[in-house]
């Protein structure tokens, strides 16, 4: 592309400035190809003519579209060059606030000398997990990114930062390290995060200093290996040092401090474990004073030095340690103060003896006073022949000192670093590293020296291993994108670095110098220059024989050889180490031992990395050993050490920019910029980049951003790729301007700026031509509206003028018709009236007739349903009279001759003849009694059946015939009534009405006299009256309307605070419930990991439960599952007393469980010896114990037959009484109805007692059988017989010893009960004591009955009370009738008709519905039946599958049942038993193992109702230990299987659902009255009796809070991935948005990850899934309301904190899609019915930035509109969208910094929060409303499929 294309006239250039480096201009003219200069408009309106060079056609670098400007990432500019680079970074540092930028694989960091809100810990969560161009830059980003890359690529990684000094370097580290401390946060409890965040305080203290260019300037370089385990979780750390400035311990220039850890120390003197140290003021120093400035603005040191001292403790540095640290440092300023003397003109030097700063130094380090003051001023020479002691100068004496101080503190350093490292290392293997370079930018001063030359060397070593792998990341770009790839020319700075250090270079020839007995400075400068004086990056000042120059790669500095080597000697006295060496202080001794030494002692850590990490600055060797390493030699070893490092790690780059020397917040120094610029490396990328193709484009966007210049033709294809590639060839001919690669297009430097150009030139063609139609069309429908006006004027003038003849003529002719009408209409009326009358008259006479006559019907009728229902009951009356007569004459006939035959019956029984008669047939005559018995019984159980079908049916007949008699009572007593009172009525309204005629005309003369005089009064009384309702009234109203604001006012105020204190106590209470949680889970950790390391010993508890099961949220519940006492004891060890202190209650509560574990220890072991006493019985009689368990046997059925007996007895003697009675009462009263009721009622207890014979009768014979096959089997041993007489004296049986048949015994035992009712022989029959027995049972009958009849009088008694209620009502509403009645007589005839209708559709329609809600309930009833029917058919289904499955081998044990009893089903109660030992397979089958979808097609929380159920059965039989053993045993597992399933939202859903109705059952049926106002009476009975569950009710809301907390952590974990993609990026409203240019890290970022992206109605789909998995599994609808509010919040801050910190998201465009989507949500919402939950409410901040996207942002009006629309952002946030919004289009315009500066003065009076991000982990307190079920617990049905066949119902 030429010149003259692309420089014409509007376009903008970059010309040079020695002011602003750079300075725009605007071509005024087209330049043409051999101008000599081009006419350019400078930004002031000032014109310039810049000369063109013809010869090199030199243009001026030309400037990006505005549209480019403030790219996050610089290759992102279509202009790739030092003047964009420059103007990017000042926009985004000046207008935005923006301090990180991109420039490929670098991120810029600009020191804004200001604390900004970017490095919370929201932002840091805010960046984790996201790709590193989808982000605003930052370096929470770069550490993302290499976080990312060691867990995808498992490669070791290394984060470099470098600068300036004041640049930022160590706060950017600290920044990056905190970052992988959050994130890779070690998994167990070591806190090793903590301890590496914790050495940065230790090392800045020991190494930082104030220097002129900045505060906390870093005077060592570091590198800090962070190690990593397979899980990516941080696991130890290790750090390695560089170059420690140590002149400045011993001197500092102007205005510069020494290092902080001094003057710190000094500021703590006062301290009283500081008092030995013999310190004062920093002033008071010579080592702390020579700078003069001694504090720093905004540093407190005394506060900085406790943090020192709680990091030293942190990293496990004793006490002792730290006391020996800080004398040592004291120590040193006391050297610093020595007092020199100086004799014979400074030749021979002492120290004074009494020197106080002597005296400290040497008593702070623990050395021989006397020798240090000797060998401070003298040293000692070695011949091979003798040794000398000469004495030093004074100049000597004082570099010996500064050297030995300068050595202790280097030695010092070195031993922090390596204890920091022990502290950081770990034994576990290390799997991967991520490492953090914080090293000395490039540096040149006006005096640079060996420092400088070191720091210098290093950042060439750097730079080309950043040139290195730059050239390599684009060389893989190119050939993945099979680009054809040239050789790009950069700048190869390995000449510098040989000059440097290779063979015979600087340090060589340093080294060499060093070695030299009387080597100079002068001599090694003169030898470099003989060596490297023809050198291209070496030269020889002019003006200088002491100095040298060194061509670096960021600029030329040249060094003062003075000092070079001394510095690299670093040389100190062998004798002052020596005494140092002996100090009684070990840890002072030990920093002086040798090398050698203290490589033996460190021993090589397990699992070390394949390149090993340690110190850079080696233990000290002494001064004249052969062959001592030298500075410069150490330092080139560790620096290669370094490069290997960073060489086998993927490097990421971080370059800290220095704005300004003042150190001013926010202001840009365009000179000193360029400088460190140029410096870092960053215009080198650019260089590189701008070689090669810097712009690239995937398809897919390229085709979005330029389809305007394509025409309809190639946009009908299908292949984009095609249509792009096709376009291109049209509009750029050079074909090497770009490249097609697979995926993306690639483009040379400023091809992309001239596309924008053509965009922006079709846009503006096409504005021109839409202009120019809409302005045709305004100028057309101008003229239209002209002219419609005109006649539409015409037409109404008009319309006027002949609308007024019109009316003139309309008014005569309707006066003419008005007259006409009048008089018809008067006429019509008089005819109407007369007519109406005459069929008024006869309607009524008709009527009247016609009721007449069916009155007169109605009454004869009623009169013969009377007649003949009481002739039917008269005759009925004297039959049933007639009857009981004759009955009650046969009873006295025959009771009168059973009296008779009885006497002559007892006088044969005395004869001895009868005897010997009864006696020869005895047995016979029993069997064949016992059989006649048998046929009575059977008949008369026909007879009662057949009378109580009997009495059922005479029973229902008089019911129907006391309703009919009782209807026609009412209809008749109500007929009369009505015609009697009505002809009373009428005669007394004639009396009273001729009564009050005479009075009214008496009264009438009295009222008008009296009237006439009262009026007056009145009159007068009246107008006081108003006067004073007024006064009082207004009155009334003040203080009423004082009183109301007052009230409500203060109510509202209470109300709001009430609420707001009770949000607070929730949400505190539910972050210590989820603390407790976390707390819980890490003691499971710890408890899992002690288990495993003692597992020789490991016991498992006695219920074979998990060690999750034994947890417990509530200290107030036993812990006996847990395990024994020791355990717990232990762990509450364990813990601390400062946790045990957090809650007493817990510690009591042990307490107390303690002692209850002890007591049941000994009782146990009480009961353990009596089984050891009882196994040693069993062993001595072990040949006895058959008989005694048959002996037992028998004794105990022989009780049980003698009660049976006796019940036997006892009930056929009530049944006789209750025969006479009845049939006495029936005589006595025959006519009642009482009688019959009570008849009926003692008929159906008779038949009950009969049916209770039976199964007596039939229990009694198994026994007997027993007993006679007991007895037939019975030995007859005299010990047996002994026992069995103990056991049971009055069980004998006679003839017991003698074998008899079971038939015969049966016909025995009937034969003798018959017996017993004939004869008298009492004694005969009390020989086993059952008359005793049957008398206990008559008087438990008597009682019964006695408490039977009691219930029917008072439910009788009951009736009859509410059957006076219902007379009274129906008297009253009788009444009411008859008022009524007297009211319609006296209406009209048309109104009583009226009224009559109404009252008798009213009566109709009450019937109707009557009718209706008994149908209702019939339909209700049968469906209900259904139900049960299915039920009970499912239930015998499962039965007799069951009884198929029976096992074979309990068959033999069923046939030896001879006889089963069959008992009558009772009704389920709604409670479930199960065995003690059943509880761990109830708890497995129904909690731990059971899934929801086995529940799904029951009753929601299913499981919840069978534990209730388990419960209260436990209540019922009043068992404390099964409650609680159940109750604990179902928290526990609730929590193991929450624990097994972290991340399965169904299960954890089903779980919350089953344990709020398990809570809310508890209260529900706790008896408590708030909670039973809506129950039944059915549920009412099924409340718990015995126990208060209070405080289990208290843990399970606990455990439901925490299991909601999993919930909604699982749906956020689900949910959280979607929101940025769905809400920020879904482009629902198609073609809307439009894609810019993006830059290096946007494109490698979207090609490593791949398409992730999701859609809105993906999200939609997720948030629909989780509504119906919790409204399916039975979950409150409250609590979803909250589970959406917190999901939507969520949503709402992620999405908001992406915004906040995403320019490319932040336009017009964006905010138009963004409000559509949140439309889909409220959508969404409200399809569902969660509109109440105030889940839409949480979306508002992000419906507001959307809305602040859209707003205009120009003028004052505009201001104050987002002012007011904003609410619910803060100030910074609205700042903070303002500064990112990002036109898309050229059309667009910026927002102005005036503008965000009038928003940022309306905004100051409101009180935000200073964070800029919201916290997407804030959870709202949950509530758990009461929800009552209306579920009975009998109604529940037991699924097959739950396999809990071993609970009974009850």
């Amino acid at each position: 592309m030429s010149a003259t294309q692309l420089y014409t006239k509007h376009t903008r250039v970059w010309i040079p400035d020695p002011d602003e480096v750079w300075r725009s201009a605007e071509i005024i003219k087209d330049y043409k190809e051999g101008d000599k200069s081009l006419q350019l408009k400078l930004e002031d309106e000032t014109l310039y003519e810049y000369p063109v060079d013809l010869q090199g056609n030199e243009l001026p670098f030309l400037r990006n579209p505005d549209i480019l400007v403030g790219q996050n990432d610089l290759t992102a500019l279509s202009y790739l060059h030092e003047p964009a680079v420059l103007h990017n970074l000042k926009v985004r540092f000046l207008e935005s606030n923006h301090i990180y930028t991109y420039c490929g694989i670098v991120l810029v960091a600009i020191n804004p000398y200001e604390q900004l809100p970017i490095y919370e810990q929201d932002v840091i969560y805010a960046y984790s997990g996201q790709n590193m161009g989808d982000m605003d830059p930052h370096i929470f980003a770069v550490a993302e990114e290499a976080y990312k890359q060691m867990a995808r690529d498992e490669k070791n990684q290394s984060i470099i930062v470098s600068g300036e000094s004041g640049a930022g370097k160590t706060v950017s580290a600290k920044y990056a390290m905190r970052f992988f401390a959050t994130v890779g946060g070690s998994a167990s409890e070591t806190n090793i995060e903590a301890k590496v965040l914790a050495s940065s305080p230790i090392m800045e203290a020991i190494g930082n200093a104030k220097t002129t260019r900045n505060d906390n300037s870093s005077r060592f370089g570091k590198y800090i290996q962070i190690g990593f385990d397979k899980r990516y979780h941080i696991i130890g750390a290790n750090m390695r040092t560089y170059l420690l400035e140590k002149s400045r311990v011993v001197f500092q220039a102007e205005d510069e401090r020494n290092y902080h850890i001094f003057y710190q120390l000094c500021a703590s003197s006062s301290l009283p474990e500081f008092k030995d140290l013999g310190l004062t003021c920093a002033e008071d120093f010579f080592y702390t004073s020579q700078g003069g400035d001694r504090s720093i603005d905004g540093v407190d040191d005394a506060d900085d030095f406790e943090k020192t001292r709680h990091a030293f403790t942190l990293l496990g540095v004793k006490e002792s340690h730290q006391m020996t640290i800080f004398r040592i440092i004291a120590a040193i300023l006391h050297l610093g103060n020595l007092e020199i003397q100086g004799e014979r003109d400074g030749e021979v030097c002492s120290v004074s003896s009494e020197d106080e700063h002597l005296s400290n130094f040497c008593s702070l380090l623990g050395v021989e006073h006397s020798q240090m003051q000797h060998w401070l001023c003298h040293r000692k020479l070695v011949t091979t022949a003798e040794t000398y002691v000469k004495s030093m100068s004074l100049h000597q004496v004082v570099n010996a000192r500064n050297a030995l101080a300068k050595h202790i503190y280097a030695q010092l350093f070195n031993w922090i670093v390596q204890h920091i490292n022990k502290a950081l290392h770990t034994t576990v293997k290390q799997h991967s590293f991520i490492g953090v370079l914080d090293i000395y930018g490039f540096e040149t001063f006006e005096v640079n020296s060996f420092e400088q030359f070191c720091i210098n060397y290093a950042n060439e070593k750097l730079q080309q291993q950043f040139n290195s792998h730059v050239f390599k990341l684009e060389q893989e770009e190119y050939m993945k994108e099979g680009i054809p790839w040239t050789l790009i020319d950069f700048y190869d700075n390995q000449p510098c670095i040989d000059l440097i250090e290779a063979k015979l270079g600087i340090l060589d020839l340093l080294d060499e110098e060093c070695k030299v007995p009387k080597g100079t400075d002068q001599n090694w400068a003169q030898k470099l220059y003989d060596r490297h004086g023809a050198s291209q990056h070496f030269q020889k000042p002019r003006m200088s024989n002491t100095s040298f120059i060194v061509l670096h790669f960021a600029d030329k500095v040249e060094y003062q050889s003075e000092g070079f080597l001394e510095k690299n000697r670093d040389t100190v006295y062998e004798e002052q180490i020596n005494i140092l060496k002996a100090s009684k202080y070990q840890m002072v001794a030990d920093l002086f031992q040798e090398e050698k030494d203290a490589v033996a002692a460190a021993a090589v850590p397990k699992g070390a990395p394949r390149i090993s990490v340690r110190s850079a600055r080696p233990a000290f060797k002494a001064a004249n050993k052969e062959h001592r390493k030298t500075v410069g030699h150490q330092f080139r070893n560790s620096l290669h050490l370094l490069m290997e490092t960073l060489n086998a790690t993927t490097p990421h780059y971080v370059r800290c920019i220095k704005p300004n020397d003042e150190k001013l917040p926010f202001k840009f120094d365009p000179r000193r910029a360029v400088q460190q610029l140029r410096a870092c490396g960053v215009l080198e990328t650019i260089r590189i980049s701008a070689a090669g193709f810097p712009s690239r484009w995937s398809y897919p966007d390229f085709f979005n951003r330029y389809r305007v210049l394509m025409n309809k033709r190639d946009l009908s294809k299908n292949d984009k790729k095609q249509i792009c590639q096709t376009l291109l060839k049209d509009l750029i001919k050079d074909p090497d301007k770009f490249q097609f690669g697979r995926t993306k297009i690639f483009f040379r430097a400023g091809q992309v700026a001239y596309l924008e150009k053509l965009r922006a030139d079709k846009f503006r063609a096409a504005t021109i031509m839409i202009q120019k139609t809409v302005r045709g069309w305004l100028q057309r429908a101008k003229y239209r509206r002209l002219r419609q006006a005109t006649l539409t004027l015409q037409r109404h003038v008009r319309g006027h003028l002949a609308r007024r003849l019109f009316e003139r003529l309309r008014r005569t002719r309707a006066a003419v018709i008005l007259q006409r009408q009048y008089r018809m209409l008067r006429m019509r009326r008089a005819f109407l009236r007369v007519r109406n009358a005459t069929l008024t008259i006869q309607a009524f006479a008709r009527g009247m007739f016609v009721r007449r006559i069916y009155h007169q019907m109605l009454t004869e009728h009623k009169a013969i349903v009377l007649q003949r229902y009481a002739r039917g009951w008269l005759a009925r009356a004297r039959f049933r009279r007639a009857r009981a007569a004759a009955v009650v004459l046969q009873c006295h006939w025959r009771r009168l001759r059973a009296r008779r035959q009885l006497q002559a019956l007892r006088i044969e029984a005395r004869s001895a003849q009868h005897l010997k008669k009864l006696n020869i047939g005895m047995e016979n005559k029993v069997v064949q009694l016992q059989r006649k018995v048998d046929e009575q019984n059977k008949e008369n159980k026909l007879l009662n059946e057949q009378l109580s079908m009997l009495t059922s049916a005479h029973s229902s007949e008089v019911e129907k015939l006391k309703k009919e008699l009782q209807q026609y009572q009412q209809s008749r007593r109500g007929d009369g009534n009505q015609l009697l009172s009505l002809q009373e009525e009428v005669e007394r309204l004639r009396m009273e009405l001729e009564r009050a005629h005479g009075e009214r005309e008496v009264m009438e003369d009295s009222h008008g006299k009296e009237r006439d005089l009262l009026r007056k009064r009145i009159s007068d009384l009246e107008e006081e009256n108003t006067l004073l309702k007024q006064e009082k009234e207004e009155l009334n109203s003040r203080i009423l309307c004082q009183s109301e604001d007052e009230f409500a006012r203060n109510t509202v105020e209470e109300n709001m605070q009430m609420k707001k204190e009770l949000e607070e106590e929730r949400s505190r209470y539910q972050n210590l419930v989820k603390e407790y949680a976390s707390l819980e889970q890490r003691y499971d950790n710890l408890r899992d990991e002690i288990t495993i390391i003692k597992t020789p010993g490991h016991r498992r508890n006695p219920s074979n439960q998990s060690s999750l099961e034994s947890d417990s949220n509530n200290p107030s519940i036993c812990t006996s599952e847990i395990g024994d006492t020791e355990d717990v004891i232990q762990q509450v060890e364990e813990i601390g007393m400062e946790k045990a202190a957090m809650d007493m209650t817990l510690f009591l509560k042990l307490q107390k469980r303690v002692r209850e574990l002890e007591l049941e220890r000994k009782k146990l072991q009480a009961q353990l010896e009596k089984k050891d006493q009882e196994s040693k019985k069993s062993q001595v009689i072990e040949t006895k114990t058959e008989v005694t368990s048959e002996h037992e046997d028998f004794a105990y059925n022989s009780l049980k037959r003698q009660e049976l007996e006796s019940e036997n007895k006892k009930l056929k003697n009530e049944l006789n009484e209750l025969r006479k009675a009845i049939a006495d009462h029936a005589t006595q009263n025959n006519s009642s109805n009482d009688v019959q009721d009570s008849y009926n009622l003692l008929l159906n207890q008779l038949k009950l007692a009969n049916e209770e014979l039976e199964v007596r009768k039939e229990e009694v014979l198994i026994l007997r059988s027993q007993i006679m096959k007991a007895a037939q089997q019975k030995e007859t041993g005299k010990n047996m017989v002994k026992e069995r007489e103990s056991i049971s004296p009055n069980a004998s049986w006679p003839n017991s010893d003698q074998h008899v048949d079971q038939e015969d015994a049966i016909e025995a035992y009937q034969g003798m009960c018959e017996t017993n009712r004939k004869t008298e022989d009492w004694g005969y029959l009390n020989e086993d004591g059952e008359l005793g027995l049957a008398y206990q049972g008559l008087k438990q009958v008597a009682r019964l009955l006695e408490a039977q009849l009691q219930d029917q009088r008072r439910e009788h008694e009951e009736e009859l009370e509410a059957m006076r209620n219902q007379m009274d009502l129906m008297q009253e509403e009788l009444e009411n009738q008859q008022q009524a009645f007297l009211q319609t007589l006296q209406l009209s005839p048309e109104v009583q008709v009226e009224l009559g209708l109404q009252q008798e559709i009213t009566r109709l329609t009450n019937e109707n519905l009557d009718l209706k809600e008994l149908l209702e309930k019939l339909e209700k009833n049968e469906k209900k039946l259904k139900k049960q029917l299915k039920i009970y058919m499912k239930k015998v289904q499962d039965f007799e599958a069951s009884q198929t499955m029976v096992p074979v081998e309990r068959r033999p044990h069923e046939r030896n049942m001879q006889v089963a009893v069959q008992r009558k089903e009772k009704d389920f109660q709604g409670m479930l038993e199960y065995y003690k030992e059943d509880e761990p397979l109830l708890i497995r089958n129904l909690i731990t193992d059971l899934k929801p979808q086995a529940v799904s097609a029951t009753v929601p929380c299913l499981p919840a109702y069978i534990l209730y159920m388990c419960i209260r059965h436990a209540d019922y039989i009043n068992d404390d230990q099964k409650v609680h053993s159940l109750l604990t045993s179902t928290i526990n597992g609730v929590k193991k299987v929450l624990k097994k399933h972290q991340d399965d939202f169904e299960m954890t859903s089903f779980w919350l659902a089953n344990t709020c109705r398990l809570l809310h059952c508890l209260k529900q049926y706790s008896g408590e009255e708030v909670f039973m106002t809506q129950n039944t009476a059915k549920q009412n009975e099924h409340c718990l009796k015995n126990f208060d569950l209070t405080e289990y009710r208290q843990v399970l809301g606990q455990l439901s809070i925490q299991i909601y907390q999993q919930l909604i952590n699982i749906a956020g974990g689900i949910l959280q991935p979607m929101i940025v993609s769905a809400v920020l990026e879904n482009e629902s409203i198609q073609g809307l948005s439009s894609v810019k240019p993006m830059g290096y890290r946007k494109y490698t970022s979207n090609a490593a990850e791949g398409d992730s992206s999701y859609s809105l109605d993906e999200m939609i789909r997720q948030l629909n899934t989780f509504h119906s998995i919790m409204c399916d599994q039975g979950l409150d609808p409250e609590i979803i309301q909250q589970v959406f509010k917190q999901l939507f919040y969520m949503i709402n801050a992620i999405a908001l904190n992406n915004l906040l910190l995403r320019k490319d998201v932040c336009s017009w465009s964006t905010g138009m899609q963004l409000r559509f989507n949140i439309s889909q949500l409220e959508e969404w919402l409200r399809g569902k019915n969660l509109q109440q939950s105030g889940a839409a409410q949480t979306l508002e901040p992000l419906i507001q930035a959307a809305q602040l996207l859209q707003l205009k942002k120009k003028t004052s009006e505009d201001a104050e509109a987002i002012c007011s629309l904003c609410t619910s952002l803060t100030t910074q946030q609205i700042v903070k969208i303002l500064n990112l919004y990002t036109p898309v289009n050229e059309f667009e315009e910026r927002v102005t910094v005036a503008f965000i500066r009038n928003i940022q003065k309306q905004l100051q009076e409101r009180n935000d929060p200073p964070q800029l991000l919201l916290d997407f982990k804030h959870t709202f307190p949950v509530l758990f409303p009461f929800n009552p079920s209306a579920i009975t617990m009998d109604s529940i049905h037991l699924p097959a499929s739950l396999n809990l066949d071993f609970l009974n119902k009850v």
